[in-house]
């Protein structure tokens, strides 16, 4: 395992890095000693403030959409080695971005354990009990968050709480998947009963990002088990049966409800305000985003910039690094749009003749294709290219200021109807379709009247492009139909070359067959473990094992009392 762990006294030390107006810049109130740091209720905040940015920065960087979108196949990218082997199921062992991408979950559960255990070893009698349990939750969201990633990408991972007794002795054998899932769940439902509903400042989770969460999370388990609560026994074997567990089903759209029912958020008017600068950080659709810091990355320092955009930037004119030229949106993405979904098209993708006010505004804004000519034959990516500093001032090279989603109100609801959907073919319940549609209404699509597994399959997929969801959505899929879902990545069209016809519904029409991309099989659902890793723990090359839960802190009643 990577030892990419975080030590109180960076922790401490690296709060006051900027003058962002945010709980990011608390103040250490003692000196960044773990006997004496934990001394009042505001340094068990400034404590679990990292945890919202540079734990996850490694992931971020591309890790978020090279195994999010580039492996489900939203992007193409030939010639970028943290994109291609994952696009064309060529990885192996020695594949860069899977060392990072591990260590930066093994850092969040690292951090995490370490706050949880300072807390309760180190606090001060002057600390409140509220406090601590407030601390606790957080750490444990964070942990949850990244314990189903690395449940979902590996199908194994070690799981472990006190990160301190793991540095002593790292050779450990993993889990297997439905376990460490099954922590993440355990995770999130504490920091669901025990977050606040009110955040103390603005960016930090609450008990509804929890549920949130559990909404996607429950979804995953509901593949993963037969039938009831897991207890170690129901593991699902037919990965072909069709259907799902129908107590996480139920239990995924109870916490959506939860969610809509209670908390605060709303869907922003326009789909565009999602990603302008001007609206996209800690807007009123935002759930749980990275919070990353504003500045020159010479001034906030490494690891709380927010990169993407350097490596979607395709021209000088749009972005201040721009990486981004070789990487654009995959033919199989570009014809999934239906001919009426322009206006998530627009703001997602860029496509021949569309005009982008917020780039290049001193010369009048930016035209794709006719500004600068030459982008016929690929759509480069819209999202997350915000332009340059002179545009926005705040595009500083690698350090976009934009926060990073991780989950919205419109997944929730895209949630909420595949929950009540269930195990049929289609749904035309009143609920469901009521939120389903509020997020094809904001799209101006027009709505339905039931609702099938492909349209949700849709809407998820165009509605969250670039947002580093839609392999999951598919790996979700595989629980219970994977013949059916190796059989789609098999005929994805992956590294088509295409260009502009106006002819095709989709404005573009492929012009040749893409190669270098091997069968997918059963095996590609689950990344190796990078070479680094397996080195430094030879177990991580077995087969996952049967771990062992205590009593259950969380029933059912204290979610949904």
């Amino acid at each position: 395992m990577k030892n990419n762990i975080l030590t109180l006294t960076l922790l401490a030390g690296s709060l006051t890095l900027c003058s962002c107006e945010d709980f990011l810049t608390h103040d250490n109130t003692s000196s960044a000693n773990q006997e004496t740091f934990f001394d009042s209720d505001e340094a068990l905040e400034a404590a679990t403030s990292t945890l919202y940015n540079y734990v996850w920065n490694s992931f971020n960087d591309k890790a978020y959409y090279s195994m999010g979108d580039g492996r489900a196949n939203n992007i193409t990218a030939r010639w970028s080695d943290y994109i291609y082997p994952y696009t064309n199921f060529t990885e192996t062992a020695l594949s860069p971005g899977l060392e990072d991408a591990w260590g930066s979950f093994y850092s969040v559960v690292a951090q995490s354990n370490y706050t949880i255990n300072n807390i309760k070893d180190y606090s001060s009698s002057s600390v409140s009990e509220a406090a601590k349990t407030q601390a606790y939750a957080e750490a444990r969201f964070m942990r949850g968050l990244a314990y189903w990633y690395i449940g979902s990408l590996w199908g194994k991972g070690i799981i472990y709480e006190n990160t301190a007794e793991l540095v002593n002795n790292s050779i450990v054998a993993p889990s297997r998947g439905v376990d460490v899932i099954e922590f993440a769940i355990r995770d999130l439902e504490y920091a669901a009963v025990n977050l606040s509903k009110t955040a103390s400042d603005k960016g930090r989770v609450t008990c509804y990002s929890a549920y949130a969460l559990l909404s996607r999370i429950y979804l995953s388990m509901a593949g993963l088990t037969t039938d009831g609560q897991y207890d170690g026994s129901n593991v699902a074997t037919d990965f072909n049966r069709g259907t799902r567990n129908s107590y996480y089903l139920e239990m995924s759209r109870k916490a959506a409800m939860k969610v809509v029912e209670e908390g605060p958020y709303s869907l922003l008017d326009n789909y565009g305000d999602l990603f302008a600068v001007s609206s996209c950080n800690n807007n009123e659709e935002s759930i749980f985003q990275l919070q990353w810091l504003n500045g020159s990355t010479d001034a906030i320092g490494w690891g709380c910039n927010n990169s993407i955009s350097a490596y979607f930037s395709w021209s000088t004119m749009v972005g201040e690094t721009n990486w981004g030229n070789a990487t654009y949106a995959s033919y199989d993405l570009v014809r999934t749009y239906d001919p009426q979904d322009r206006t998530r098209r627009h703001y997602t993708i860029a496509t021949v003749g569309e005009y982008y006010d917020d780039l290049n505004i001193a010369n009048g804004g930016y035209t794709y294709n006719e500004t600068e000519t030459g982008y016929t034959t690929k759509c480069n990516f819209k999202k997350y290219v915000i332009g340059k500093i002179a545009d926005n001032g705040q595009s500083y090279q690698q350090s976009s200021g934009l926060n990073t989603y991780m989950m919205r109100l419109a997944e929730v609801y895209l949630n909420l109807a595949e929950a009540i959907m269930g195990n049929s073919t289609s749904t035309n319940d009143a609920t469901a379709l009521e939120y389903f549609n509020l997020v094809r209404s904001r799209a101006g699509m027009p709505e339905l009247t039931a609702i099938t597994y492909d349209d949700i399959h849709y809407e998820r997929r165009i509605e969250l492009a670039l947002e580093g969801q839609y392999w999951y959505d598919l790996l979700r899929r595989s629980y219970y139909q994977q013949q059916e879902v190796v059989n789609y990545l098999n005929n994805q069209e992956r590294n088509a070359s295409y260009e502009w016809d106006e002819s095709e519904d989709c404005q573009y029409a492929k012009t040749a067959d893409g190669s270098s991309v091997s069968t997918a099989t059963v095996s590609n659902l689950t990344l190796p473990i990078s070479d680094v890793d397996s080195g430094r723990n030879p177990l991580l090359n077995e087969d996952g094992t049967t771990y062992v839960f205590g009593e259950r802190e969380v029933t059912e009643e204290d979610l949904f009392n």
